[in-house]
C-alpha cells in the first residue's frame, strides 16, 4: 500500500476536524477525498504531509511513518495545498529552480516528468507568479510539487476557483501522471470530479461515510430518485417537504430531487397532490443517480 491511514483523529479545542478516519490507497492509484468545505480534508492532508500531528491513530506514506519518518516522507511526496503558496514575487522559472534546489535536483534532471505541463507555461517563464491566471498558477504549483519526482502526490482542492476548461485540462494531466506510476491523493468539493478517480472516500464532518469506486457507489444505491419540476420552484420545494411520505427533498440544478419512503410510490399521487397545491407545468420523471445524490443521502442519515 502506498498510503495507510488507521483511526486518525485530530481536534482543535472543541472542534473535531478528523474523527477516527481509516482508508488505504494502492500504489499508482488515483484516490479522491470528496466532501464540502469543513469536511476535514485539508487537516487530513496536513497530517499525511507531516505538517500536523494527529491526536490519535497512525498513518504511513510510501512505507514511512508520518511521525517517526517525517523527513523521509517530505523527500518522497509532492504537496500542492489548496491556497496558492508559491513565491508571488519570483518568476515562473525562479520558483521552479528554487523548489528543485531545495530537493537537491534540477529542472533538467526531471524535465521529462513535468514536460507536458511545463510547456504550457514556459512562454511565461519570465512572468512573476503573482501575475499568472488561476489556471497557470495551478500548472506552476503542480510542476513545483513534481520537480523532485515524488512517489506520492497530495493535491488539496487543486481545481477550486479555476475555470471549467482548466479543470478539465488538470484532470487530464493527473491521468498522465498516474500512468507514470505516481500515487495521487486528491481532494475536491466537486462531485462531478469524483467520477474521474479510481476510488473515492466520501467525507463529511471529519468522518468517512463510504469508500468504493464511483461506479459501485452509484450501482449499490438502493433508492429511487425522481426529478420534479414546476413553475414556482421555491413553493414546489416547500410543498414537497410537506408531502406525507417524503424521505428527502433537495434542489438539483433545474430540478428538485425527490425520494419517497413508500415502496409502492405512485408518481400520479404526487402529481395530484401538487395540482391541489395550485402548481402548474408539473414534470415528474425518474432521475439518474449521481455521486451527489448518494452523498446527500448519507449526510442525512448521519446527521
Amino acid at each position: 500500500m502506498s498510503i495507510i491511514v488507521q483511526n486518525i483523529s485530530k481536534s482543535f479545542q472543541k472542534l473535531q476536524a478528523v474523527d477516527t478516519v481509516s482508508f488505504e490507497v494502492n500504489e499508482g492509484e488515483l484516490f479522491g477525498l470528496i466532501g464540502p468545505d469543513g469536511a476535514g480534508k485539508t487537516t487530513l492532508f496536513r497530517i499525511l504531509a507531516t505538517l500536523l500531528i494527529a491526536n490519535e491513530g497512525k498513518a504511513s506514506v510510501a512505507g514511512f511513518d508520518v511521525v517517526k519518518d517525517y523527513k523521509s516522507i517530505r523527500n518522497s511526496v509532492g504537496y500542492m495545498p489548496g491556497k496558492f503558496s508559491l513565491y508571488q514575487d519570483l518568476t515562473v522559472e525562479e520558483n521552479l529552480i528554487f523548489f528543485a534546489t531545495i530537493f537537491g535536483t534540477t529542472i533538467e534532471e526531471n524535465y521529462d516528468l513535468i514536460k507536458d505541463i511545463y510547456i504550457q507555461i514556459e512562454p511565461f517563464k519570465e512572468r512573476r507568479a503573482g501575475a499568472l491566471s488561476g489556471g497557470m498558477k495551478q500548472k506552476l504549483a503542480l510542476c513545483c510539487a513534481l520537480i523532485h519526482k515524488p512517489k506520492v502526490l497530495f493535491l488539496d482542492e487543486p481545481t477550486t476557483g479555476v475555470d471549467p476548461v482548466s479543470r478539465k485540462e488538470f484532470w487530464e494531466m493527473l491521468k498522465r501522471l498516474q500512468q507514470k506510476g505516481i500515487t495521487i491523493l486528491v481532494s475536491t468539493p466537486y462531485m462531478d470530479e469524483a467520477a474521474l478517480c479510481d476510488r473515492i472516500a466520501l467525507i463529511q464532518k471529519g468522518k468517512i461515510l463510504k469508500i468504493d469506486t464511483p461506479e459501485n457507489i452509484i450501482k449499490k444505491y438502493d433508492k429511487t430518485i425522481y426529478d420534479v419540476q414546476a413553475k414556482n420552484t421555491f413553493q414546489l420545494l416547500q410543498d414537497l417537504k410537506s408531502y406525507p411520505s417524503q424521505y428527502s427533498v433537495f434542489a438539483f440544478g433545474e430540478y428538485i430531487h425527490y425520494i419517497d419512503t413508500n415502496p409502492d410510490f405512485d408518481a400520479n399521487d404526487l402529481q395530484n397532490y401538487l395540482q391541489g397545491k395550485n402548481h402548474a407545468e408539473i414534470e415528474i420523471h425518474l432521475s439518474n443517480v449521481t455521486i451527489e445524490d448518494v452523498f446527500m443521502d448519507l449526510t442525512t442519515l448521519n446527521n
